[in-house]
């Protein structure tokens, strides 16, 4: 049998290799005492770590230059505990917008009513009782039955709850949108939410509410050149309308081309990375996508972001 000849092997000088690996990118222990922005600084430039280094920049450099930047989020958010940072966020003029799906006014108005949200479904599930608190259904659905043909479904829900007699009313998203005016979209699918099944909803109503809803958020998207775009959990429902967003602007002639979009979830699913991170940004834009916990990730974003205004 023919031997290769191994001493004919090429090879060349270590040194001379290009690496993907830097010593000079690599993490700085914690110091006891350190700051937080000394903590943010010290984290690895590489995968991870650097792709949220450079969504902070990119967002610090979108409010610098007053681009909007965008949150959409799911209702999960809500549930983790984390409407005083998302409400701190807006207050700073950090965030922009919010848009949130049918689930998000259910668990932001419990905690604005009662100081307490998410049911224990496996066991109301049996009897029959899953989704019928009296007071979620009907108080929400009569903020919506009674919008006017300017509001869409945050804005009403926001009203309502700023004017009322809420207790937690400064934990409420949807409250501190009006308060703050700071824009707040509400999309929904009729069906997926529990105020659906109670015998005060109103199909035309919430239709009607809620393509009102779509057309301001169209709006807002329409000036996210030079701006960012946050996916905070949601799925399907958010990143599909704002792909068809993004198209209805194009379509209308408005420039979309140079922005940055997010998607943070713990695990990192189809349409949220396709409509938001890839296919939106294809022009010229860049998107991302950080992996992990809301309740770790987001409190880690706003701190880092606060720290650079």
């Amino acid at each position: 049998m023919k031997k290769l000849d191994t001493s004919k092997i090429k090879t060349y000088s270590l040194k001379d290799r290009p690496s993907k690996v830097r010593m000079g990118d690599f993490a700085k222990p914690h110091q006891p005492g350190a700051s937080f922005k000394d903590f943010f600084s010290s984290l690895p430039n590489i995968l991870g770590a650097r792709h949220l280094k450079d969504v902070v920049a990119a967002l610090v450099q979108a409010r610098k230059d007053q681009r909007p930047v965008m949150l959409g989020m799911g209702a999960h958010s809500i549930k983790v505990g984390l409407n005083p940072v998302i409400i701190d966020l807006m207050e700073r003029g950090i965030i922009t917008s919010l848009s949130l799906n049918g689930a998000g006014i259910i668990h932001d108005f419990e905690l604005a009513f009662v100081g307490q949200t998410s049911e224990d479904v496996d066991k109301e599930i049996l009897s029959g009782a899953f989704g019928m608190a009296e007071e979620t259904g009907s108080m929400l659905n009569q903020a919506i039955a009674a919008a006017s043909k300017d509001e869409g479904i945050g804005a009403c829900v926001g009203r309502m709850i700023q004017a009322g007699d809420f207790p937690y009313k400064n934990n409420s998203l949807l409250a501190a949108g009006h308060r703050l005016g700071v824009p707040v979209t509400v999309h929904v699918a009729i069906g997926t939410d529990i105020i659906h099944m109670h015998p005060s909803f109103d199909g035309q109503a919430l239709g009607a509410a809620a393509q009102r809803d779509f057309l301001t958020f169209c709006a807002l998207v329409s000036e996210l050149e030079g701006g960012a775009y946050i996916n905070l959990g949601s799925a399907v429902l958010l990143p599909e309308i704002f792909l068809k967003a993004v198209t209805l602007c194009r379509n209308l002639g408005h420039p979309l081309q140079h922005f940055t979009t997010v998607n943070m979830d713990f695990v990192q699913h189809y349409r949220p990375n396709t409509n938001v991170v890839r296919r939106p940004t294809q022009g010229g834009g860049r998107g991302f996508a950080l992996t992990g916990h809301h309740e770790i990730m987001l409190p880690l974003l706003a701190a880092a972001l606060i720290e650079q205004f």
